[in-house]
C-alpha cells in the first residue's frame, strides 16, 4: 500500500464557548486555508475522510455523563468524536497507515465524570477513541502522548487505574499555568502505578528542551512497552506565539517531533494562535506524517538565535528525565511501596473544579485491589452547581479484562445500590467486559445502545 496519512476536519461552526473566545471555529479554517493554498490535499499521501456521528454508547464506554449523554454533549460533539473514530477504523481496516482528526470541540480536561465543561472539554475525544477500539478490535496495549502545553489530567483521569494504558504529558509546569496539576508523583493508582508519566517543563522551554525529553525518556518509555498502538492527543499551545501559555516550541520543531514520534493516530486538541502557529504547526505535523518534506515549514519571523534553550533548563530537564526513567524501571517495586495491599478496596478522594461551567464536584473513589485483574471501581460524585443546585450520582466501572469475580462483585453492587437509590440522582454500571452501559434514575433502568 501507497503510504496515506488520513485527515478529518470538522471546525464546529455551531460550537462556540462565546463569538471571541480562543476556542474557535477559526482554529481549524486558517489551517485548511494554508493546506489548500499549498496543494497539500492534493498529494497522492494524503486521503481525506469526514467525520461521522458518534452514538451515546461510544461516549458511555468511557464517561459517567451527568445526568445524562444528552446533557453533555451536542451535535458538534458527536461528529467531533465521530471524526476520531472514522480514522480509526481506517486505520485498523489498512485503509491508512495512520491518521490525524483535526476536530473541535476539544476533549483532554473531561474526566470520567463529566458534571460540566471544563478546560474548553465537555468529553474527551482520545478516551472515547481508545475504547472503541478496545471494544472493537481488541487491542490490547495503548500508549498516550500528551504534547499539548496544557496537563492532559482528563486523560490522566480516564486511565490512571488501568495498567494497559500508557498516559505521558509535557506540558508547561502546572505551578504556572491551568490546570495546576502534572506533576511527576501522579504516577497512577494501586493497580497501574508507573503507567502515567507527567514531564513538567519550566517556561520558555524551547524545541531542544524537548526534543531531549522526547529522545530520552518517551521514546525509549514506548520502546520498552510496546503498544500496539500510540496516540498523540495532539495539543499546538506550546508554540512561542501562543496567548495561553508561555513556551517556545515552533512549527519546525512540532513537525520533528511527530517525525520520531511516529504516532498511529492524532487527535487535535489545544492551540490558539490562529493565524501565526496553526497553519504552520499543523502542515509540519501533516507533512511529517505523511513521509514528506517538511524543512520550508518555518514562520515568517522565526529567527533562530531566539530560540536557544539556557543551561538552567537543560540541566533542570536532564535531571527530571534521569529521574523518571529510573521511576519507570523500577515501577514495580515503587508502587508497592506507595500503595501496600492492606484490604480489598482503597479509598481515594479530591475536588475538581469545572472553570468554564463554574461548577464544584467532590469525589470519592473505591479502587477494588484483585491479584487476578485490574479489578473495578466505585464513585460516588456530587456536582455543585451555581446557584444552589447539586447531583449526586454513584457509578460502577468494569475494567474490560476484569476477572470473573470483579465482574459478578460489579454487577451485584449495582443491583444493590438501584434498591437503595434514594438521595442519588444517577446510578451508572460501565461494563467493559460485556460492552453493556445502564444508567438508573426517576426513569428508570436504561440501557444505551448504538441506536
Amino acid at each position: 500500500m501507497e503510504h496515506k496519512t488520513g485527515l478529518v476536519f470538522f471546525p464546529a461552526f455551531d460550537w462556540a464557548i462565546s463569538p471571541t473566545h480562543p476556542e474557535r471555529e477559526e482554529r481549524l479554517l486558517y489551517t485548511r486555508d494554508q493546506l489548500f493554498e499549498e496543494g497539500i490535499m492534493d498529494l497522492p499521501q494524503i486521503a481525506e475522510y469526514k467525520p461521522r456521528l458518534a452514538t451515546h454508547k461510544d461516549i458511555a464506554r468511557a464517561h459517567f455523563c451527568v445526568p445524562d449523554v444528552e446533557t453533555q454533549v451536542t451535535e458538534a460533539h458527536l461528529f467531533a468524536v465521530g471524526g476520531a473514530l472514522v480514522l480509526a477504523d481506517a486505520l485498523m481496516n489498512k485503509e491508512i497507515n495512520n491518521g490525524f482528526a483535526l476536530v473541535r470541540p476539544p476533549g483532554h480536561h473531561a474526566m470520567r465524570v463529566a458534571h460540566g465543561n471544563r478546560g474548553f472539554c465537555n468529553i474527551n475525544n482520545e478516551a472515547i477513541m481508545i475504547e472503541y477500539l478496545r471494544q472493537k478490535y481488541g487491542l490490547t496495549k495503548i500508549a498516550i502522548v500528551d504534547t499539548d502545553v496544557h496537563h492532559g489530567d482528563g486523560t490522566q483521569d480516564m486511565f490512571y487505574h488501568d495498567p494497559d494504558v500508557l498516559f505521558i504529558s509535557f506540558h508547561q509546569d502546572g505551578r504556572t499555568l491551568y490546570p495546576g496539576s502534572g506533576f511527576c508523583d501522579e504516577l497512577g493508582g494501586p493497580n497501574a502505578f508507573g503507567m502515567n508519566i507527567n514531564i513538567p517543563l519550566q517556561p520558555n522551554t524551547t524545541d531542544d528542551g524537548i526534543h531531549y525529553v522526547l529522545d530520552n525518556l518517551v521514546l525509549p518509555i514506548l520502546e520498552d512497552f510496546k503498544p500496539d498502538l500510540v496516540v498523540n492527543s495532539a495539543g499546538q499551545d506550546n508554540h512561542y506565539t501562543d496567548p495561553l501559555a508561555n513556551m517556545r516550541f515552533t512549527a519546525h520543531g512540532y513537525a520533528s517531533l511527530n517525525e520520531k514520534l511516529d504516532p498511529d493516530l492524532a487527535v487535535l486538541e489545544g492551540g490558539y494562535a490562529i493565524e501565526t502557529a496553526l497553519p504552520y504547526v499543523n502542515t509540519g505535523i501533516i507533512l511529517a506524517m505523511a513521509g514528506l518534506d517538511y524543512s520550508w515549514v518555518r514562520e515568517p519571523d522565526y529567527r533562530p538565535e531566539n530560540f536557544r534553550e539556557t543551561k538552567e533548563h537543560m540541566e533542570y530537564i536532564q535531571s527530571l528525565v534521569s529521574y523518571l526513567w529510573e521511576v519507570w524501571k523500577n515501577r514495580a517495586e515503587l508502587g508497592e511501596e506507595k500503595y501496600p495491599r492492606d484490604g480489598d478496596f482503597l479509598e481515594l478522594s479530591r475536588h475538581i473544579y469545572y472553570d468554564t461551567d463554574s461548577i464544584r464536584e467532590q469525589q470519592y473513589e473505591d479502587i477494588r485491589l484483585c491479584d487476578d485483574c485490574p479489578g473495578y471501581q466505585v464513585i460516588r460524585s456530587r456536582g455543585m452547581y451555581p446557584y444552589g443546585s447539586s447531583k449526586l450520582i454513584e457509578a460502577i466501572g468494569l475494567h474490560p479484562r476484569a476477572c470473573k469475580s470483579c465482574q459478578e462483585d460489579a454487577r451485584k453492587l449495582y443491583e444493590e445500590k438501584k434498591k437503595d437509590y434514594p438521595g442519588v440522582d444517577v446510578i451508572y454500571l460501565q461494563d467493559k467486559p460485556r460492552d453493556r452501559y445502564f444508567q438508573y434514575s426517576k426513569d428508570g433502568d436504561v440501557e444505551l445502545t448504538d441506536e
